[in-house]
This record gives C-alpha cells, sequence and structure tokens, in this order.
C-alpha cells in the first residue's frame, strides 16, 4: 500500500500546538522532510530511525524524495509553517504529485495569530507574499519580475493587506518601497514577530517613516492598512485636465474622446501586457494600465520633458503596472515582453518599422491602434499595412465641445484625428512580407 505524503502544519509552540491525530502521524513517519528550524523544534518527537531531509534551499528536490520515500512503501510527513495551503508548500507539492498523493493536516494560519493578536477581523484581509529569494529594493517602474510588484499591485487596490515576509523583503524594506511610491502617508503598519515563541512581540500601529527606522526579529508577518478610504475615480475616460500637459504648449494630450475609442479598439483584458510608443503625457498607456490591473503597460517617449511629464501623471494616478523608456523607439523595444495590444500615438519618423516590428511582436488576437493628425503619417501607414496583409480599418473622429458665448453655447471643433487599427485576424504575414515592409 503506498501511504499518502502527509503535510503537517506546525507552529512555533512544537508539540503543543499539534492535534493528536497530527502528532500521531509525524511519530509514524519512515522519513521527515522540513525547514532546519523545524527539524530541530520536533526533534524529539521523530523517532530515532526516521531518515529527516532538510528543504532548505532544496524545494525543487521535495517531490523526487517523496515519491522515491512512498515507492519504497515509506510513510512520509512534511512540515509547513501555519496552514500549508496558505502561501505555504501544499499547493506546490500538489501540483507536482497530485491531489490523491498527499493528504494535508492544517494548523492555525500565522495570518490568523497575528490579526488575534491585534484583535483584527480578517474575513476582508488580501493576502500577499514576499517570501522568496532577495526581491532588492523597489524603483520606480519596476517591472513584474521584481518581488515586489504583486504586493504593491495589492497595495494599490486594497484596504487591508497581511504580507508574509522573508529575511530580506523585510517590514522596514516594504516601508521604502510605500515612501518610494509615496504611499507613506496613506498606510499605517503593524508587525507581529516571532509569534508562538518566547521573543514574540506584536508592534502598535504604526507610522511608515517610523517603520523604515525600525529592525524586526525573523520570522514576522506585516499588517498594512489604509488610514483614509482611497478616492475612486472613472477607469478610463479621464478629463483632459486631470493630466498633467507641457506647458507653454498645453494640449499636447491624447483628447478624451479620441482616447476612449483608441482603448476600446484595443480590446484590453484585466492582465492585457500594452505597449505605448510615443507615450507624450502619458493618458493612453496610463488609462490602459487602470483597465488591466493584472497586466503591465510598457511606455517610451523621446521627448525628456514629455516622459518626466507622463511619470508625474504617473504618481498622481497611483498607478503601479507602467514602466516608462526614455528614448527614441525602436530602441529598447526588444527587451519588452510581446504585447497583447499596441498604441502608437508618435513615430518619431519611424512609422513604417515601427508597423512591421509590432505586427511581427503582437500575440494572438492582438490589436494595433494608432492615432494620426497629418494626412500624410496615415498615408504612410495605409501603405504600409496594405503590404502585410493584415486586416485593417481606418476611422475619422472629429469632436466638437460645447463653450459659453455670452449667455448662450456654440460649438467648437477639435481637430480631426484618424485612428487606424490592425491585427493578424486569421491572416498570416509572413516573415519575408514584413522584412520588405521593414527595408
Amino acid at each position: 500500500m503506498t501511504h499518502p505524503c502527509r503535510i503537517i502544519g506546525v507552529l512555533d509552540n512544537g508539540a503543543a500546538g499539534l492535534t493528536p491525530e497530527a502528532l500521531a502521524q509525524l511519530r509514524a513517519a519512515d522519513v521527515v522532510i522540513g525547514g532546519h528550524r523545524s527539524l530541530e523544534l520536533f526533534a524529539d518527537e521523530i523517532r530515532a530511525d526516521t531518515e529527516r531531509l532538510d528543504l532548505t534551499g532544496n524545494l525543487s528536490q521535495v517531490p523526487t524524495w517523496i515519491s522515491a520515500a512512498r515507492e519504497a512503501g515509506k510513510q512520509v510527513a512534511v512540515l509547513a509553517t501555519g496552514d500549508p495551503l496558505c502561501h505555504g508548500i501544499a499547493s506546490f507539492l500538489i501540483g507536482k504529485l497530485g491531489r490523491e498523493g498527499v493528504d494535508i493536516l492544517p494548523n492555525l494560519s500565522m495570518l490568523q495569530l497575528a490579526c488575534a493578536k491585534l484583535g483584527l477581523p480578517w474575513q476582508n484581509v488580501r493576502i500577499a507574499s514576499v517570501h522568496s529569494r532577495d526581491a532588492g529594493e523597489w524603483t520606480i517602474g519596476a517591472t513584474p519580475e521584481h518581488g515586489l510588484y504583486r504586493l504593491l499591485s495589492v497595495l494599490r487596490q486594497s484596504d487591508l493587506i497581511a504580507v508574509f515576509t522573508s529575511p530580506e523583503n523585510d517590514p522596514a524594506r516594504i516601508a521604502r518601497m510605500l515612501q518610494i511610491e509615496s504611499l507613506a502617508d496613506e498606510f499605517e503598519m503593524a508587525v507581529a514577530e516571532c509569534l508562538l515563541q518566547d521573543r514574540e512581540q506584536v508592534s502598535d500601529w504604526l507610522a511608515i517613516d517610523a517603520a523604515v527606522g525600525r529592525s524586526f526579529a525573523d520570522p514576522n508577518i506585516v499588517l498594512l492598512r489604509r488610514r483614509q478610504p482611497v478616492v475612486r475615480e472613472a477607469l478610463f475616460g479621464l478629463p483632459d485636465e486631470r493630466f498633467n500637459q507641457r506647458k507653454p504648449d498645453k494640449g499636447l494630450i491624447t483628447k478624451r474622446e479620441v482616447r476612449a475609442v483608441s482603448l476600446a479598439r484595443m480590446a484590453l483584458l484585466s492582465d492585457s501586457v500594452v505597449w505605448d510608443i510615443g507615450a507624450g503625457s502619458g493618458a493612453v498607456g496610463l488609462e490602459a494600465a487602470r483597465l488591466c490591473p493584472q497586466g503591465h503597460v510598457y511606455a517610451i517617449e523621446k521627448n525628456e520633458a514629455d516622459a518626466a511629464i507622463a511619470l508625474s501623471n504617473r504618481a498622481s494616478l497611483r498607478i503601479s503596472n507602467y514602466t516608462l523608456l526614455h528614448g527614441r523607439a525602436p530602441a529598447g523595444l526588444e527587451n519588452w515582453p510581446d504585447p497583447d495590444a499596441v498604441f502608437i500615438g508618435g513615430s518619431g519618423g519611424e512609422l513604417r518599422e515601427l508597423i512591421a516590428l509590432c505586427l511581427r511582436r503582437l500575440r494572438p488576437n492582438g490589436n494595433l491602434v494608432m492615432n494620426f493628425a497629418t494626412l500624410e503619417n496615415m498615408a504612410t501607414a495605409v501603405d504600409t499595412l496594405k503590404a502585410t496583409g493584415a486586416q485593417w480599418d481606418v476611422l475619422q473622429l472629429q469632436a466638437a465641445r460645447s463653450k459659453p458665448i455670452l449667455d448662450m453655447h456654440r460649438m467648437q471643433a477639435e481637430n480631426p484625428i484618424w485612428i487606424i487599427c490592425a491585427s493578424l485576424g486569421d491572416s498570416v504575414c509572413s516573415e519575408q512580407t514584413l522584412e520588405q515592409n521593414d527595408d
């Protein structure tokens, strides 16, 4: 008979924190796998003839250890902190061994214990984890590969957050990230250190600036709560005045009506990867980022003053899933992930090359949307698209806005804009066609 692997949730109060069933399973195990600290804590409850395997730094080998032991008819127990299914090892092992290969005996989670110490109801808590390799310090515009990226995304959308930390990604580093993102005044932090150990300590609610200067014992869990309700704004179609714009040349922005239609034609999903080429003030890319909270926007702008304005709008809108490159496209685009949607608001004279590049890189069912105010650029885009075999269409959009005149109103026309949309659809653009178009 092949026994399932028992994943046992353990706490730092040792055997006193285990149910009789969990303690019996641990004592019956022929192989016990756990971190160095857990193996030491439960040393007296593990049989002398039981094989002990330290998973510290060896996580990838654990499924192999378990499979080999089970094939040999041995009983296996894995020691996991708290609830193994709450940012624990259980989901990883189920993915490797299958649901039938594991039996989970959960314990109280560290989140529950921390909230109990603070007298804090936790049914509305959003949970995040930075319990991984050293993420490094946070920087403005960091991409999803950064270890703190997901946490910041959760913070943007939540009022109460619990964070599983690590020695490197500690409370002070999290506090510094909030400072960097100008969020320090919006949150406060409590830290529960060494729960159920002799040196247990739970802080009161701290200002973020105060947390930066403190050190906290590991292991710990961080609670973050918003001090004031976040101001809610429309997801897209914000007034033009909501964005900082270049002065004295105010008005160098994709107007709200054009912006709304362009975003609609991009057909964004919540996790879309978006390119914004010729970002200008950033209005289109930043609204795209708000529509794609699980996605990311990669923007490029050649004008240094406009790039600075776009970054100021990023900060004002409290957006973190947006990375801006100051440079001239297409340089730098080779380092970006393939997009689900591309917006071209400015081409810097490289329009033919950019269209060909974007069509090559677009993911299946992706969309390329371009805005033009001049006949020449519109004609160049159409001529280029004809040679690619892509599906495309052109929309001329001319809005008129009411303006007061004495005690009445008149309509004042905005400049006409051509919106060109392209996709590969079911057609196939050959590499040869696109390469010829590049030349």
